[in-house]
């Protein structure tokens, strides 16, 4: 349970990743099969995974770091 609560801003983003690559993959992807990352569907979610839980490191630095900044 702790890990969950440590980790729950890198676990919502990476959700939301998640679902934004199939998006992206189902609204725009790839017709003709050669793009590396939008062909399949399942590269797309795991690139959009990744891209979510970067986005959420970045912002639990950003405030851990604004955070010992007011203290």
């Amino acid at each position: 349970m702790t890990f969950l609560l440590k980790y729950k801003i890198e676990i919502i983003t990476s959700i939301l990743g998640g679902i934004g690559g199939y998006a992206y993959w189902f609204y725009i992807g790839c017709s003709t099969g050669a793009c590396a990352i939008t062909a399949n569907w399942h590269t797309s979610v795991i690139y959009g995974i990744i891209m979510g839980f970067l986005m959420g490191q970045m912002i639990t630095d950003y405030t851990k770091k604004k955070q010992e900044k007011n203290v």
